[in-house]
């Protein structure tokens, strides 16, 4: 008899499994990215001498770092009695504390969304928006912490005289402004999130955005990958600096506050673009004694290539350095574009996105501080408090010549990678 054969009932579909990013995985990434934050400026902080400011407002002061390196506004206060005034501002950005929020950050977002290619817009945006919701929650502890008043000293014995006779006891505070610093936060967050899936090769992509990806993704990749190496270098420069010469809780504080204010900054002199600044005053920002020599002084000076290599010809190096990681970053960028990508396109993604790169640079590298006490309306009190310190960007500039390097460096890159198996 022939075997009658029944039908075999369907296997069951086996449903794809959740993606694990709720609400626990997103305080995890949140608070970790606090935490990271908040023991890189206490450590900078410390070594910068904070730890010593009166009326217990080194957490306060830390809590304020933090807030400032995503952008959050910081407003100084002063007083000083009756018969004097006080008068200050603080713009800058650390942006060791900054790097390493988004680092974290970014970590702590793609790793649930390893291991897939493709994700829906819906999920990315409801993963994004529960980790946005509880890191502004934290910065919004930190905004409303981030504030205090402190007397401070006039300086010398016969200035702390002079101030009890007239009654002026100088009191310096600072207060965050929560609204904008909130708002700033909340762009700084999506920003990093957003750079997160334009960067990381393994990131999934709403379907309808694949076709970007092949033009975006690697030359974002390669910008990231530049102005890290440019931080590596730094680090171990400043390692060795450590190691074998003085100073080195000033060099240490450069390290965990300002490391890539300054080889960011190294990067854009490196290209041929030029700043002005100026430092007077019994204070400054930690930086470096070359740095220092150029802007001290009473009048504005200007800061490039020409002006560091007439105080120390190792200055040269810095378009040296420049010159070969721009290019090895435009090779990066072409070995992980298709091979149908032309020479031009090549060209044109670099000098994009060297052009964007360079402004992030500027806009984030500017800084500005300045404190001043009068008494009975006339002037600063000298050599006491006063002091002034500024540092900006001859903007369109340093723009033009980031495009003409990306141009050079995308053809001359795209060169270099023919040939170079592509996945």
């Amino acid at each position: 008899m022939a075997d009658v054969s029944h039908p075999r009932s369907p296997a069951p579909a086996v449903a794809p499994a959740a993606a694990r990013h709720g609400w626990v995985h997103a305080l995890v990434t949140a608070l970790a990215c606090l935490l990271a934050m908040l023991v890189v400026a206490a450590l900078g902080l410390w070594a910068a001498g904070a730890a010593d400011l009166p009326d217990g407002a080194f957490p306060r002061v830390v809590a304020a770092t933090v807030v400032t390196s995503v952008g959050g506004s910081v407003e100084l206060s002063g007083s000083a009695g009756d018969l004097a005034g006080s008068k200050g501002e603080l713009t800058v950005v650390p942006l060791s504390v900054t790097l390493t929020g988004a680092l974290v950050l970014a970590a702590g977002f793609l790793r649930p969304l390893r291991h897939r290619a493709v994700a829906g817009a819906g999920e990315l945006a409801g993963w994004a928006l529960r980790v946005a919701v509880l890191w502004l929650l934290g910065l919004l502890a930190l905004a409303l912490a981030a504030r205090q008043t402190f007397s401070v000293s006039l300086g010398r014995s016969e200035l702390d005289d002079l101030g009890e006779l007239f009654g002026v006891t100088p009191r310096v505070g600072f207060t965050t402004d929560v609204p904008l610093s909130l708002f700033v936060g909340l762009v700084w967050c999506a920003g990093v999130l957003v750079l997160a899936l334009l960067v990381a090769p393994g990131a999934p992509l709403p379907r309808r955005l694949l076709r970007f990806q092949q033009s975006v993704r690697p030359a974002a990749y390669a910008m990231v990958a530049l102005l890290l190496a440019y931080v590596a270098l730094g680090v171990v420069v400043g390692v060795v600096v450590l190691l074998t010469r003085g100073h080195p809780a000033q060099t240490l504080a450069v390290l965990l506050l300002g490391l890539p204010n300054l080889v960011w900054l190294a990067l854009t002199l490196g290209l041929g673009a030029t700043w002005e600044g100026r430092v007077d005053g019994p204070f400054g920002l930690p930086m470096p004694h070359l740095l220092d020599e150029v802007l001290r002084g009473p009048d504005t000076a200007t800061l490039n290539l020409r002006t560091l290599a007439e105080h120390d010809g190792r200055a040269w190096w810095l378009l040296v350095v420049a010159a070969v990681l721009v290019l090895t970053a435009a090779f990066l960028m072409a070995s992980r574009s298709p091979t149908r990508t032309r020479l031009w396109q090549h060209a044109l993604h670099m000098a994009v996105a060297l052009v964007l790169t360079v402004l992030a640079v500027c806009l984030l590298g500017r800084l500005s501080a300045h404190f001043g006490l009068s008494v009975l309306g006339i002037g600063d009190l000298g050599g006491g408090l006063s002091g002034r310190l500024f540092l900006r960007p001859h903007l369109w500039t340093a723009l033009g010549l980031a495009a003409l390097w990306g141009l050079v460096t995308g053809c001359l890159g795209g060169l270099l990678a023919r040939g170079v198996r592509r996945r």
